[in-house]
């Protein structure tokens, strides 16, 4: 092992590390703070107490138990939306890569200039709004929203990968089709999407947050991180942690999972490279 290749994956190592530990804590609240607490006696607004560890926000309510019930529809219909995503456009995309005739590659892809044309966060809003903040229905229009430009990004990779000589190759020697989909450009195309999965979380994440943040929120409670920050910027000076602990636990989560996908694609790169050299 050369010394650049020892100091890249200790560095790898130490990314993973960060990422895990930036995505734990949030996961963590989210997933978890349903199951060990909730909601209390309230009392005055943006105040402290024996009760409130951490105070109060705009309604009188216990900010600590609002952040540990506060997470778990922003993550959950973040990652189901970026699932469903992935789920619409891998198919798509290497459909239209791999399409003999280039009819039926413009035929898969010019709907898409037009749902790219739409301004996400009014699609996102009036869909929601006219669903009473459904939540099978937010996620559905997130994950469509998603849906173009990660659909683009994978015909993109497919179309090189489709037409190299090892593709050609695999098709003179007559091999199924499954293999030449799944285990030569599947596999081609799994750092990229590797890379691509952090970039659309995030992204899953603001559309969402964006929603609740302008009032549609999914939770029926009101109590979702985002919606925290929007509710509890009037009492900032007074108590802060109505704002900065619900902001720091989104910024930490979209931190770690961009940690921990890009560790994923540099891994899922070498794996690829090494195999083309065996």
């Amino acid at each position: 092992m050369t010394g650049s290749t020892f100091l890249e994956r200790a560095g790898g190592r130490s990314r993973v590390r960060i990422g895990a530990a930036l995505t734990a804590v949030p996961l963590a609240v989210a997933l978890l703070g349903p199951l060990l607490t909730e909601p209390g006696a309230r009392g005055p607004a943006f105040t402290y107490g024996d009760q409130w560890l951490l105070g109060t926000d705009s309604e009188g309510r216990d900010l600590l138990t609002q952040v540990m019930l506060g997470g778990r529809s922003l993550v959950l219909v973040a990652a189901a939306a970026v699932v469903l995503t992935y789920l619409l456009a891998v198919p798509w995309g290497v459909a239209a890569a791999t399409a003999r005739r280039r009819l039926v590659d413009e035929m898969l892809m010019r709907p898409l200039d037009l749902l790219l044309s739409l301004p996400s966060i009014m699609v996102l809003l009036l869909a929601v709004a006219l669903t009473d903040a459904d939540l099978l229905v937010l996620t559905v229009t997130v994950a469509v929203l998603l849906f173009p430009d990660a659909a683009r990004l994978v015909r993109a990779s497919a179309l090189h990968a489709a037409h190299t000589p090892a593709m050609e190759a695999l098709v003179l020697q007559q091999e199924t089709w499954w293999r030449r989909q799944l285990g030569y450009l599947g596999r081609s195309l799994l750092p990229i999407l590797a890379a691509d999965a952090g970039l659309r979380f995030v992204g899953a994440i603001y559309l969402v947050a964006s929603a609740s943040f302008l009032g549609v929120s999914a939770d029926s409670a009101g109590t979702d991180w985002a919606v925290m920050i929007d509710r509890n910027r009037a009492g900032l000076a007074l108590v802060p942690w109505g704002v900065v602990l619900p902001a720091a636990l989104i910024i930490a989560l979209a931190m770690g999972v961009n940690l921990l996908f890009d560790s994923g694609a540099r891994a899922a790169t070498r794996e690829v490279s090494t195999r083309k050299w065996r």
